[in-house]
């Protein structure tokens, strides 16, 4: 089988192909003085390897959670609960919370909201991750803190061991089982949305947890990979992918609205900081998304792309029955592993 997304001769998917592909890509410093708290984790689980290239040391999912009665939010009563389980179980007064993007997280940042106006949470400082979740905190009352300014003077002053996230959640596309490799980026991008800046957030934080839907938490991977790439020669990195990847994934840039065809019409995404988005999708099974991240990270012209490995993070499962928490090792068996 060939791919047939972007090609050196600018070839056209089919319709068939063209509406396949255009689902599946739809589809801050801590106060003076702030406590830096352990994360409590409620649940003993055994360790997973961090990367694909490691035998899995076990792993061992955690007694479901009852869940609690709640009105019905966003037909998902299942993922508020999980939500919730994410800010009563990791998020301690005095934080610096990275404050991720998507459905998972807008209804954890409410809850985390809820909490402080209740007075059960005190001193929290949110990092958003985007616009969207910078909007849902200022609407929960919640305090927060431009990561950017504080990275460019970080940058500046070489301030790294003074900076301090805490903690951060986010949502997730998908979650590879066995690694807990999560993939990120599917979504529309809302305005001002960064996946630089929403890796950087979540990859900086002393305690990660992706809040998905039991659907997403899988070994059978598939769908699109987000890739961003300079845009002065989009076409020749487009090309090198396709080529990379070619009989199992079609390459599409992807367009600021609407529909498109593969190389994005006339009017292509662009990022904030300039990048455009190629959506590599897959039309095989991905086998290893790790190699598929070090493959990429090797291409000229490629910026980065949504896939988040090789750290310790927690999995907040929701289920109709309830929810499930699964973590992965420490970050210095992390380190080392790699």
């Amino acid at each position: 089988m060939e791919g047939k997304g972007i090609r050196k001769d600018n070839t056209i998917a089919t319709a068939t192909q063209m509406a396949r592909a255009i689902t599946s890509a739809s589809l801050s410093a801590s106060p003076p003085g702030a406590p830096h708290l352990p994360l409590r984790r409620p649940w003993t689980t055994r360790s997973v390897a961090a990367s694909l290239h490691l035998s899995p040391i076990g792993l061992a999912r955690s007694p479901r959670l009852p869940a609690r009665a709640t009105a019905p939010v966003a037909c998902a009563p299942d993922l508020l609960q999980a939500a919730k389980v994410t800010v009563d179980e990791y998020v301690r007064s005095g934080m610096v919370v990275g404050l991720g993007s998507g459905r998972a997280s807008g209804l954890a940042i409410k809850y985390l909201g809820q909490r402080l106006r209740e007075g059960t949470l005190k001193g929290i400082v949110g990092v958003p991750t985007s616009v969207s979740s910078a909007s849902e905190a200022a609407k929960a009352g919640i305090r927060l803190n431009n990561y950017q300014e504080n990275l460019q003077i970080e940058k500046a002053d070489n301030l790294l061991a003074f900076m301090q996230i805490d903690f951060a959640f986010d949502d997730a596309d998908l979650i590879e089982e066995r690694t807990l490799t999560a993939v990120i980026g599917r979504r529309k991008f809302e305005g001002g949305e960064s996946i630089i800046e929403e890796k950087s957030i979540v990859k900086k934080a002393s305690g990660l947890a992706f809040i998905v839907a039991e659907n997403q938490y899988t070994s059978d991977l598939d769908g699109s990979i987000p890739v961003l790439i300079n845009s002065g020669n989009w076409l020749e990195t487009a090309e090198e992918i396709d080529d990379l990847f070619l009989g199992d994934a079609e390459v599409w840039r992807r367009p600021s609205s609407g529909d498109a065809g593969p190389l994005g019409g006339d009017f292509p995404l662009v990022t904030r900081e300039g990048h455009h988005v190629l959506d590599v999708i897959f039309t095989s099974p991905i086998l290893d998304l790790g190699q598929v991240a070090k493959s990429l990270d090797q291409i000229d012209g490629v910026v980065d792309h949504g896939i988040i490995c090789g750290i310790p993070c927690t999995v907040i499962i929701a289920s109709n029955d309830g929810v499930e928490v699964i973590d992965n090792l420490s970050k210095d068996q992390v380190i080392d592993s790699l």
